[in-house]
């Protein structure tokens, strides 16, 4: 089943292109969004045992958003890699963050089989799963383009956004985790989210930057 036009991304609205076979789209400037001056807002899910999630499970800690889907070849798996690479050297820092993977194939992406396929990474990061109609509304809450794009053995694959978004406990967006960002980059973003002012100098990595230096910044547990 296709998703909702809404969240799709119009090919001449394309600005950015990944490698064959890596299953996204790396930028998404340019989209046609229901809301495209503020990411982030209502949705209903669920989590990998069946109870209702919303935008209210989001606040009271940052969080740490990624959207995929368990059958992605590279960008996922890498992804989530280097999340759980973070989380590991954040220690009990980590538990301060909400880090969640949201599937953007309900059709193969079962609650078991996302559940199976998380337990390769960090047992903190969380599943969300949804109708083919809620992940397409939450998607366009959060400014995830994706489409399904069939492959030549007769099954397919999904195109998205690889950006793992920054958000404070608030709900604003603060920050992004670009696809095969820096590693160490990866971590000072995630420890300066999690804990405002233990990274130096500066008080913090930059949210937003995805190239350079990167900020000296260390777990404190």
């Amino acid at each position: 089943m296709a998703p909702s036009p809404i969240a799709l991304i119009a090919s001449a609205a394309l600005i950015a292109a990944v490698a064959t076979g890596t299953g996204a789209i790396v930028l998404q400037q340019g989209s046609r969004f229901s809301h495209p001056r503020k990411t982030g807002g209502a949705f209903t899910m669920a989590d990998l045992d069946g109870r209702p999630v919303s935008q209210a499970d989001l606040l009271g800690k940052p969080t740490a958003l990624f959207f995929g889907f368990t059958h992605c070849p590279e960008v996922c798996p890498t992804t989530l890699a280097t999340l759980a690479g973070a989380l590991g050297r954040m220690g009990r820092d980590a538990d301060r963050l909400n880090v969640v993977f949201v599937t953007l194939d309900p059709e193969r992406d079962t609650p078991g089989s996302l559940r199976d396929y998380l337990a390769s990474f960090d047992s903190r990061i969380r599943g969300f799963v949804g109708t083919p109609d809620q992940v397409a509304r939450m998607a366009d809450a959060y400014h995830v383009a994706y489409k399904r794009v069939p492959t030549k053995d007769g099954d397919y694959t999904m195109e998205h956004s690889a950006t793992v978004a920054l958000f404070d406990k608030t709900g604003r967006i603060v920050g992004e985790i670009g696809y095969q960002e820096d590693e160490a980059r990866a971590l000072s973003k995630l420890i300066t989210l999690a804990t405002p002012g233990q990274c130096a100098p500066g008080g913090g990595a930059d949210l937003w930057s995805t190239t350079g230096a990167t900020s000296t910044c260390g777990p404190r547990s």
